[in-house]
């Protein structure tokens, strides 16, 4: 090979690699352009042309924000960097729900600890209103050392909480045995970290340390290019596209590969399943807890 051929052919690797890296930024959108702050009185910024979002909280308030568009299903991912060091008392949650007492939510929310002690991420499935789905989980790394990837996949099928791309719990619809699923009601996104030392940290006998304040969490990487835009009473995704190749995630559920996985995390990092909790269920656990 000549050498000008190994440079034309290190030339269209270079093309090719600097047009991932569009593609990546594209899909990863715009904070200012995808989400409004909502509250904190200047303690939410959108930095870096819209590349970054952070969210802190003092003594006097925390902060947060919420998406401008509304979703009917979808896969969104969000890399998270959590507030680092003594976190105790702190809650940095991430969440869609819609509106309402009989509303629908999905959520991972991330409870601070003491330096050195891991977060524990809680998540919790609600359907009209009714939540108390709570499973918890250690990460097996350190959330506050680098951004991570959190990404929800709700489709009519099921719900899919995965960390940097690994399953961690599935909500499958089972409507047959007259479990609500959430599937009507349109959701936004919304993150916000708040003082919850009343309960997020040792059930709230570890209380929030404010000469650390004030604490910060990082936001970047958000994805929603799979998703259905739910916008003056219609969907952006028709019915007859589910099948197609950039709404094949309206019909996807776990592989044997994902359902193993799941199994692995919920072997060695969950702490809590409501599921198990006999004390909470005497009479037996809900009907989603059965394996199907």
């Amino acid at each position: 090979m000549t050498f000008p051929s190994v440079l034309s052919n290190k030339m269209a690797l270079a093309v090719v690699f600097l047009g991932l890296l569009a593609m990546a930024a594209a899909a990863a959108g715009n904070f200012n352009e995808d989400f409004d702050i909502t509250w904190g009185d200047g303690r939410a910024k959108i930095l870096n042309s819209g590349q970054l979002l952070t969210l802190s909280m003092d003594k006097t308030s925390g902060s947060g924000f919420r998406s401008k568009k509304q979703y009917l299903f979808g896969k969104i991912d969000m890399q998270l960097k959590l507030v680092p060091g003594n976190s105790a008392g702190t809650v940095t949650a991430y969440y869609l729900s819609s509106l309402g007492s009989a509303h629908d939510e999905i959520d991972f929310e991330f409870l601070g600890n003491l330096s050195g002690d891991p977060y524990i991420l809680h998540t919790n499935v609600f359907t009209q209103g009714k939540g108390n789905r709570e499973q918890q989980f250690y990460l097996w790394f350190d959330p506050t050392k680098d951004f991570h990837t959190y990404s929800i996949l709700w489709n009519p099928q099921s719900i899919v909480f995965s960390v940097d791309g690994t399953p961690i719990r599935e909500f499958k619809n089972l409507e047959s045995k007259g479990v609500a699923f959430p599937k009507s009601q349109a959701m936004w996104i919304y993150s916000s970290l708040w003082n919850a030392d009343d309960w997020a940290t040792r059930g709230g006998l570890v209380k929030t340390d404010w000469t650390q304040a004030p604490f910060t969490a990082s936001y970047r990487g958000f994805n929603d290019a799979q998703a259905c835009i739910w916008s003056s009473g219609s969907s952006s995704c028709s019915s007859s596209s589910s099948s197609s190749g950039n709404n094949s995630w309206l019909s996807q559920s776990l592989d044997a590969t994902g359902e193993q996985r799941i199994k692995w995390v919920q072997k060695n990092y969950m702490i809590y399943n409501y599921c198990a909790n006999t004390n909470r269920f005497p009479q037996g656990p809900p009907p989603e807890c059965s394996p199907s």
